[in-house]
């Protein structure tokens, strides 16, 4: 039995979707406002739970073998990111898990202060390192189900919204392809006990994408390319009424401001490890636009 949490996400619905497709048995923990019908209907065991509450994670944590960490904060790094990763980790012990695979991010060692979620990832891997379970820690460099949003938008309105430095450094990686070396990393055994980056085949310039957008719809974008200041200036304001989403905007300004892109000998590794060809940008967006 697979223990995923976060399965309602663009990770962990992906993963859900992929251990049906093998005929694994899946336990999902989802929130009771979140939309499941889907892993309902893949045959997935719904657990509805809150990740905040320890009790919750102790019942879900009962007779699994495996545990798959996918789950996001939504701007509560403290509660989601760390408290309830540690949770899991002890949970998995206390029930003689065989494998617990985090889903950190990259960058996640760089000791970027003004970023919750980093800090929050670096110190739950740091538990699971010593934890003595069996772990694989993944570090994507970018998810490429993120940009399906901006893609739709760019279809409807020919604007692509660019903010920052356009020509940062990125290698995102196609969420199925991230989905699928989260499923291998329980029986590949270079997986075991490794901190991985996980990128795309390709290094991009974060001004290649709109670009490939456009090839995708053979139309010339309308780029808007805001400076890093518009969100400097939102997060002054927010600090005013709302400091949670104040520190939030912290951890989406270091992802704007900073690189985040695989090396060419770390792809390599990937796809040496897990013994599959990476997709590419194009490639994902092409086939999950229907284009």
């Amino acid at each position: 039995m697979f223990l995923v949490t976060g399965a309602t996400g663009g990770i962990g619905r992906t993963v859900v979707r992929l251990l049906r497709e093998q005929e694994k048995q899946v336990r999902a923990f989802v929130r009771l406002t979140s939309r499941y019908s889907e892993l309902e209907q893949r045959g997935a065991n719904i657990f509805i739970g809150d990740l905040r509450q320890e009790k919750d994670i102790q019942k879900a944590c009962q007779g699994v073998q495996y545990i798959i960490s996918a789950h996001g904060s939504g701007g509560d790094a403290l509660a989601l990111d760390y408290r309830a990763n540690i949770e899991l980790i002890d949970s998995a012990k206390a029930n003689q898990v065989q494998h617990f695979v985090f889903i950190s991010v990259l960058g996640a060692d760089r000791g970027y202060e003004d970023a919750p979620v980093f800090k929050a990832k670096r110190a739950v891997e740091r538990y699971l390192e010593s934890s003595g379970l069996n772990y694989t820690i993944l570090r994507p460099s970018g998810l490429a189900s993120d940009l399906l949003p901006l893609a739709e938008r760019f279809r409807e309105t020919g604007f692509y919204l660019l903010v920052g430095d356009p020509k940062n450094r990125t290698s995102t990686v196609s969420t199925d392809d991230l989905a699928r070396i989260i499923v291998d990393s329980v029986t590949v055994e270079a997986a075991r006990n490794q901190i991985l980056s996980v990128g795309g085949p390709e290094i991009l310039m974060r001004e290649d994408i709109p670009k490939i957008i456009s090839r995708i719809f053979n139309r010339e974008p309308l780029i808007i390319n805001p400076p890093l200041l518009a969100v400097d200036g939102l997060r002054g304001a927010l600090g005013f009424f709302n400091p949670q989403a104040q520190k939030a905007l912290g951890t989406f300004r270091t992802l704007l401001a900073n690189e985040f892109f695989c090396t060419r000998e770390e792809i390599a590794k990937l796809e040496t490890t897990f013994n599959f060809e990476l997709e590419t940008l194009e490639s994902f967006l092409r086939r999950r636009l229907a284009v």
